[in-house]
């Protein structure tokens, strides 16, 4: 079971070093087997309105060029493609 006599019988660690923090405190399993896949789908990017990442492929299109004026295009071109 789970009682008194049961904990000497534990012999591995349920918590390792903290990449980040260094600290003895990150949850091994807390990070595998997708325990909380509902929860992140529901939280994830995306979700939301994403009012800046919305645009951030499109600004990527241009590396990023902004305040720029676009250079005035020669008469003909509109009329002959149509």
């Amino acid at each position: 079971g789970k009682g008194t006599g049961s904990f000497g019988k534990r012999r591995n660690k349920t918590h390792t070093l903290c990449v980040r923090c260094g600290r003895r405190s990150f949850h091994l399993q807390k990070s595998r087997y997708n325990w909380s896949e509902k929860a992140i789908r529901r939280k994830t990017t995306g979700t939301g309105r994403m009012r800046y990442l919305r645009n951030v492929p499109r600004r990527f299109k241009t590396n990023f060029r902004e305040g720029t004026e676009a250079a005035p295009r020669s008469k003909g071109t509109a009329a002959a493609s149509s």
